[in-house]
């Protein structure tokens, strides 16, 4: 593709403005990772969105960048609320899709004899898989309590303590949220899927803290050498899915009259004063509040399963909530551009909130080391703990990359993994994975993603955050 790029630093790519663009590019990436984010589709969906009525700063890719539905996977999007506009492509079809990190008492090296009984025992107990259901089955009021209520809603039923809604972003719950303009289907879609892990690349893993960087942020966050934690990565399931489906579909037939120099169709959206954008927005809160509550159920169920499987007491397994983060969220935010406090509705599609220390929106305990940002690898990889630094508030309206990234699409994982068996070679890395199916395993092969180190390294390297621990896997399910 030959778009030429100027380089700003060691970490940062500039794409000027030219033609429609109302601003430059910004490109998080190394010398090494740049080359194939510059020959990849996805950098014209850079350049696209920085057309967008009322985009402010900069059109932002992270490192972990590739092809999504009109905005990049790993995009970053501000638009001013008086002039702006608010896309469901920028947001992604698995609304509030998040990882979700706890950590434990217990010792890898105590547990490796138990690990084949516990990653059973949850395989067995978890939902997973397409169009999988769960065990909790709701009736129409109670969807419309959970998508107004988020998290709130499981510790209501049992599924933890509220000391988790501290450690959750936004307390597990986003405000506006109306569940009287979702679609049908869309209703029926969410009554029997709270409590399910899903398909793809969706997992559950069990991992050992195997690095330290930071000791002081790491004992803040219940961080040591050697521990046991339990990583989720799910959202909002097919609830999600249909509300930005029903969605896309009404702003397509408004987009053409109302945004006529829209580059690219799947960016159809609406103007953020307007009665869909709020509509739509109203309704992407009861998307992130299932997501909420559906990673809260998770979490209360696996810590069941573990105090089960290894015969121990809620104290012998002390596990708590590190943090849940979204990736997949529009928001209305504060943020200073050009010297002025400005209103924004800030895009992350496959990016994370990263806030740096005394930020307003963190909760006392993070108050001090900036908010966790949950970074996890491919299967066969590490993942990273990180924290949110000021450059993130400086560079990309208080944001991080969500994981390591595709560079192989689920057709070409496929191709390559023909012949082989990835669930004896991840066996043969010391790491046991169950999975629904042997496609999923060859989609989700480790080739199929970038280094996750490299993408980490990018993003620490231009102070967008800090890493305090890595973990490695030591057993994943996957749908």
């Amino acid at each position: 593709m030959g778009i030429k790029l100027e380089r700003l630093d060691e970490f940062r790519w500039l794409i000027p403005k030219a033609g429609h663009m109302r601003v430059p590019g910004l490109i998080f990436s190394n010398s090494n990772m740049i080359k194939d984010i510059q020959d990849d589709q996805s950098i014209i969906q850079v350049i696209n969105v920085a057309t967008l009525p009322g985009i402010v700063g900069y059109s932002i890719a992270m490192p972990d960048i590739h092809w999504g539905y009109g905005f990049p996977i790993g995009g970053v999007a501000a638009f001013d609320t008086e002039e702006g506009m608010v896309s469901p492509g920028g947001v992604g079809y698995d609304i509030n899709c998040g990882c979700r990190l706890m950590t434990t008492l217990l010792v890898a090296d105590e547990i490796r004899p138990f690990l084949k009984k516990i990653i059973t025992g949850l395989f067995r107990d978890i939902p997973t898989g397409v169009g999988s259901t769960g065990l909790v089955h709701l009736s129409r009021s109670d969807e419309a309590d959970v998508a107004v209520k988020g998290a709130q809603w499981a510790i209501n039923r049992g599924f933890g303590s509220p000391r988790d809604l501290q450690t959750t972003e936004d307390g597990g719950c986003m405000q506006g949220a109306d569940p009287s303009i979702l679609s049908d289907r869309a209703i029926k879609r969410g009554l029997n899927q709270l409590g399910t892990l899903g398909s793809g690349n969706h997992f559950m893993e069990i991992q050992v803290v195997d690095r330290i960087y930071d000791e002081k942020k790491a004992k803040i966050y219940r961080l040591f050498k050697g521990q046991v934690t339990i990583f989720i990565h799910t959202g909002s399931r097919g609830f999600g899915y249909q509300i930005c489906d029903d969605f896309l579909k009404q702003m397509a037939k408004q987009t053409a009259k109302n945004i006529p120099e829209l580059p690219d169709r799947q960016l159809a959206g609406a103007l953020l004063k307007s009665d869909m954008a709020k509509n739509y927005l109203a309704a992407m809160a009861c998307a992130a509040n299932y997501a909420w509550a559906n990673r809260q159920i998770l979490m209360g169920m696996s810590k069941e399963i573990l105090m089960r499987e290894l015969s121990i007491g809620p104290k012998e397994l002390g596990m708590n909530l590190l943090y849940d983060v979204c990736h997949n969220i529009a928001k209305i935010e504060t943020h200073t551009v050009n010297g002025h406090k400005t209103t924004l509705c800030v895009h992350r599609k496959g990016t994370t909130r990263a806030l740096p220390p005394g930020h307003s929106l963190l909760p006392e305990i993070y108050r001090d080391t900036g908010q966790p940002v949950l970074i996890p690898g491919d299967m066969g990889t590490t993942s990273y703990v990180l924290s949110g630094a000021n450059g993130a508030m400086e560079h990309s309206f208080c944001s991080s990359c969500h994981g390591a990234g595709r560079i192989l699409s689920r057709n070409q994982a496929i191709k390559k993994a023909k012949g082989r068996s990835i669930g004896r070679e991840m066996e043969d890395r010391g790491i046991l994975v169950c999975a629904r199916g042997k496609r999923t395993l060859k989609e989700e092969m480790p080739e199929a993603y970038k280094d996750v180190s490299q993408v980490v390294d990018v993003v620490c390297g231009a102070g967008l955050a800090n890493k305090v621990a890595r973990l490695r896997p030591l057993a994943v399910i996957k749908g």
